[in-house]
């Protein structure tokens, strides 16, 4: 039974594992397409696209995530 419980402990570790770095994948892939689906609009305030632009660079600096001297 000890060993069961052993096994099924490391499982379910494996598997929560597994799923946190699914999670962590898709939220970057979320983040990084906000950055590139970004575009100015003329219906909106500049300042209030420049704090949300901020937002999206915040989020990816948070992430530590590596974008290339091109972009």
């Amino acid at each position: 039974m000890y060993s069961f419980i052993v096994s099924s402990k490391k499982l379910r570790e494996s598997i929560e594992q597994k799923y946190k770095e699914e999670d962590v994948s898709l939220k970057k892939k979320i983040i990084v397409n906000k950055f590139f689906d970004f575009i100015m609009d003329d219906s909106k305030t500049v300042l209030s696209q420049v704090q949300e632009l901020q937002l999206i660079l915040y989020d990816i600096y948070k992430e530590e995530i590596v974008l290339n001297e091109s972009l």
